[in-house]
C-alpha cells in the first residue's frame, strides 16, 4: 500500500527505532475503518486507516485512549502515532493479542471499570469534541449535567434525525421528553466520571494475561450510569461484570429508569447512522420514558 512508507517513517521517528512494513494483514470487525496488523518481522503494530478527512477522528481517539491510560485503572492499547497523506489518514496503536472469550474474568472488568469511573473532573464534557461511531460528539464543558445531556446528546441527535428526514412523531415525542428531562433527575447531581462513552460488547476484550482491555472509546466526563446503561443495550455483559461493578461502586435505584434516557442517545445515533429500522425503537423508548413521568 502506498501509505505504508509514510506510516513506517512516522513509527521510526516516534519510537526512535527503524521500522519498515514487511507484512500487512487485514483484520476484520470494524464498519468504519480498515484495520491491519503490520510487522517488520520483529515488531507488530495495529493500524486503522480511513480517508484523509478522518484524521481528526483518529486524533480524538488517540487522546481518549491516552486519557484512560493516564487513569492507571484499566488497560488500553498504547497510542503510537497518527498522521495522514493526501488520500489517507491513519492511527497506529500498540498491537495486543486480544481474546473476548473466557480468557479473562468479567469480574475484573467490572472492578476496573468502577475504578476508572472514580476518576473525576470538575465539569461535564471534555476538553475536545470526538465522535460516536462516525457521528460528531459535542463535549463542551458545563457544570449542568441535565443541560449537557439535553443539548449535547439528545437534542443534537434529534436535530440530526430531522435533517436526515426522520420527522413527525419522533420529533414531537422528542420535544416532550426534552422539556421534561429534569423529572428523571430528582435531587440527583451525578459526579463527572471518566467515561469510555461507547461501551458495548465489541469494545472490550482480554489480553494474553487475562487483563481486561478497552478500546474504541468516545471519551468524556459524565454520569457513570451512561456507560453501564450501554453495556445493557445490545445483549448485556456477563453477570459477574455487574456484580463486581456494583460491589465496588453501587448504583442509585433510579438507574433502572435513567438507563433508558441514556440509551436513547445511542438508539438515535444508530438511527442516524444506519437508518429507519431504529425509528420504532427510538419512539417506543421515548413513549416508555414519558409514561414514567405522567
Amino acid at each position: 500500500m502506498h501509505s505504508w512508507n509514510s506510516i513506517s517513517a512516522q513509527i521510526s521517528a516516534v519510537t526512535n527505532v527503524p521500522f519498515q512494513v514487511k507484512e500487512s494483514r487485514s483484520i476484520g470487525g470494524g464498519c468504519i475503518n480498515q484495520a491491519y496488523c503490520i510487522s517488520d518481522g520483529a515488531r507488530r503494530f495495529f493500524v486503522k486507516l480511513n480517508s484523509a478527512h478522518g484524521l481528526d477522528m483518529f486524533v480524538a481517539e488517540s487522546a481518549g485512549l491516552e486519557e484512560i491510560r493516564q487513569s492507571a485503572t484499566i488497560r488500553v492499547p498504547l497510542p503510537i502515532c497518527h498522521g495522514h497523506s493526501d488520500e489517507m489518514a491513519w492511527l497506529v496503536l500498540e498491537h495486543l493479542d486480544l481474546d473476548n472469550s473466557t480468557r479473562g474474568k468479567a469480574s475484573d472488568l467490572g472492578e476496573q471499570l468502577a475504578a476508572m469511573h472514580r476518576v473525576t473532573s470538575s465539569q461535564y464534557g471534555w476538553y475536545r469534541d470526538n465522535t460516536i461511531g462516525q457521528t460528531p460528539q459535542i463535549n463542551s464543558l458545563t457544570s449542568n449535567w441535565i443541560a449537557f445531556w439535553r443539548m449535547q446528546r439528545l437534542e443534537y441527535q434529534l436535530d440530526l434525525a430531522r435533517r436526515n428526514g426522520f420527522t413527525g412523531k419522533l420529533q414531537s415525542l422528542g420535544e416532550q421528553l426534552l422539556s421534561d428531562l429534569d423529572k428523571f433527575f430528582p435531587n440527583v447531581s451525578p459526579t463527572p466520571s471518566l467515561l469510555h462513552g461507547d461501551l458495548w460488547g465489541g469494545n472490550y476484550a482480554y489480553d494474553d494475561k487475562g487483563n481486561p482491555v478497552l478500546f474504541d472509546p468516545a471519551v468524556y466526563y459524565g454520569d457513570r450510569e451512561t456507560d453501564i446503561a450501554m453495556t445493557e443495550l445490545f445483549g448485556g455483559f456477563p453477570a459477574d461484570f455487574y456484580s463486581a461493578y456494583r460491589y465496588n461502586y453501587p448504583l442509585d435505584s433510579g438507574y433502572n429508569i435513567r438507563k433508558q434516557v441514556y440509551n436513547l442517545y445511542h438508539i438515535l445515533n444508530h438511527l442516524n447512522l444506519f437508518g429507519g429500522s431504529y425509528r420504532h425503537q427510538a419512539e417506543h423508548t421515548i413513549n416508555t420514558l414519558l409514561a414514567e413521568i405522567r
